[in-house]
C-alpha cells in the first residue's frame, strides 16, 4: 500500500531504526516510545490489523510473535508485554498490523 506508513518503512522510504527483519517480519523502534524498549514488529504483507493477518497469512502472526521475543531478550529483557491495537477505539492509529513489545520498566496493568 503506497500510502502506508509502515509499508514505507518496510520499503526504505522513511527511515526507521531497524532493530530485527526476517523474510515475514520487520521489527523497528518506536517513535514515540511508551518504555524504554518500544519495538513495532510489523509483517512485510500488509493487513489493516492483526485479526486479517491471521486470515490471509496466518503462519505470519506467530513469526511476530518469536519476532518479538528475539527482540525483547536481545535487549536483555525477561519480562516485556505485547500489545496489538485493533481499531481506532483501541488505540490503533496505523492500519497495518503489528505488535508493539515494551521492555525495561514495570507496566501497570490494567493497561490504558
Amino acid at each position: 500500500m503506497p500510502d502506508c506508513l509502515f509499508c514505507q518503512i518496510i520499503a526504505g522510504d522513511i527511515p526507521a531504526e531497524v532493530v530485527a527483519e526476517t523474510s515475514t517480519a520487520f521489527a523497528f523502534r518506536d517513535v514515540n516510545p511508551q518504555a524504554p524498549l518500544h519495538v513495532l514488529v510489523v509483517p512485510r504483507t500488509h493487513a489493516a490489523d492483526v485479526g486479517e493477518l491471521a486470515e490471509v497469512e496466518p503462519g505470519t502472526v506467530p513469526e511476530l510473535v518469536r519476532v518479538a521475543r528475539q527482540v525483547a531478550t536481545e535487549a536483555g529483557h525477561d519480562s516485556y508485554r505485547l500489545v496489538v491495537n485493533t481499531g481506532a477505539e483501541a488505540g490503533q492509529t496505523v492500519l497495518h498490523a503489528h505488535l508493539h513489545v515494551l521492555a525495561g520498566r514495570a507496566l501497570a496493568w490494567p493497561p490504558g
